[in-house]
């Protein structure tokens, strides 16, 4: 497994600033002057400050969970296992380790992490170890396959934990500079920068909801469940999942909007159960044959193939054929994409539909 390392942000302003002084040259000896910096001072750029705001809310999450199995008396003998099957095996108990990262998003001690950092067969041990060394045990409150979610909260009574504030993901913007931390192969605490290379990827295959922030910041394994941060210290999203062939990290990451993450945490705090808004309403992909035969100009959207009953979709009006291309006046490109748009609304909440 091969660890790749990233050109420094200092380089990179160094570059930006060397092409800044350039164009200045072209126009006069006077900008070209104002353009270069004193010295290496002036080009410093430092994440420092947002780091010590987010750094202490990410944690090293670690699960034991104890498995029992039938281990044959005859040592896997081909003969005797023909002869005997498993009548004869003599139960065990076998321990499968685990090592993730989580974040803490409350001061008392809520955690929250990947499903599959925490997932496993057989009773589970969690141990939440914080960034100054502290070690506390940890329970399951809610796990939440659809999304890939999972919370914990700490055992420690009476203690204030440091915590993380909730950004507004759809606020994000491609080229946004962001940092992913976690603990990538159990290294240690690490803080890689990059920024968002694109928003709402629906056809990544993690999870039913599919509605992920790409970014080029360094994600390797351990770093799931960790936490992707922008530049105000603000939880921008969880890290779950890299595109690579090799195991390592190929600037292509993805991280649950922290939208989605807030609304299965709230969910979490009001019963341990995840609760969706419901369309009553089946949708579709709109593909190029599709968008020809409606005569619309591309294919997106999300074609409305059935209107249930007298759900809420039927009560808005919608009908089989409609395309809806917005959710409050943010574009749709798929059903997908619809459907993280509308769940995150929340129960009781009101979406205005672009048809």
């Amino acid at each position: 497994m091969r660890l790749k390392s990233l050109p420094s942000w200092k380089n990179s302003v160094a570059a930006l600033l060397g092409a800044a002084a350039l164009l200045a040259g072209l126009q006069g000896p006077a900008q070209s002057q104002r353009a270069v910096p004193e010295s290496a001072a002036g080009m410093k750029q430092s994440f420092a400050p947002v780091v010590k705001r987010a750094a202490p809310a990410v944690v090293n999450v670690y699960v034991r969970h104890r498995v029992a199995q039938m281990v044959s008396p005859f040592f896997d003998d081909p003969f005797f296992g023909r002869l005997f099957g498993e009548r004869f095996g003599i139960p065990r108990e076998r321990i499968q380790n685990s090592l993730g990262s989580g974040v803490l998003v409350g001061s008392d001690g809520v955690v929250v992490t990947n499903n599959h950092v925490i997932q496993g067969s057989g009773e589970a041990e969690i141990t939440v170890a914080l960034a100054d060394g502290r070690e506390f045990p940890a329970k399951l409150v809610l796990k939440d396959e659809q999304t890939d979610l999972a919370v914990l909260r700490l055992d420690a009574e009476g203690v204030q934990f440091p915590s993380i504030a909730f950004g507004d993901s759809d606020s994000l913007e491609v080229g946004d500079i962001v940092l992913a931390i976690g603990d990538p192969f159990g290294v240690g605490q690490t803080v890689t920068s990059g920024i968002v290379s694109a928003l709402a990827r629906t056809q990544v295959g993690i999870s039913d909801y599919q509605f992920f922030i790409q970014t080029d910041a360094a994600i390797n394994p351990g770093n799931s469940g960790g936490a992707l941060v922008d530049m105000d210290g603000r939880l921008a999203g969880i890290n779950t999942a890299i595109f690579s062939k090799s195991g390592g990290s190929h600037g292509i990451g993805f991280a649950i909007p922290s939208n989605m993450v807030r609304l299965v945490v709230q969910s979490a705090l009001k019963g341990g159960k995840v609760q969706r808004p419901w369309l009553g309403a089946s949708l579709q992909a709109v593909t190029p044959d599709i968008a020809d035969s409606l005569g619309l100009d591309t294919p997106s959207g999300a074609l409305v193939a059935k209107v249930h009953g007298k759900g809420p979709a039927a009560k808005a009006g919608l009908r089989a054929g409609d395309v809806v291309v917005s959710v409050d006046d943010k574009k749709v490109q798929d059903p997908q994409g619809f459907q993280y748009r509308f769940v995150t609304k929340g129960i009781g909440g009101a979406a205005e539909l672009g048809v």
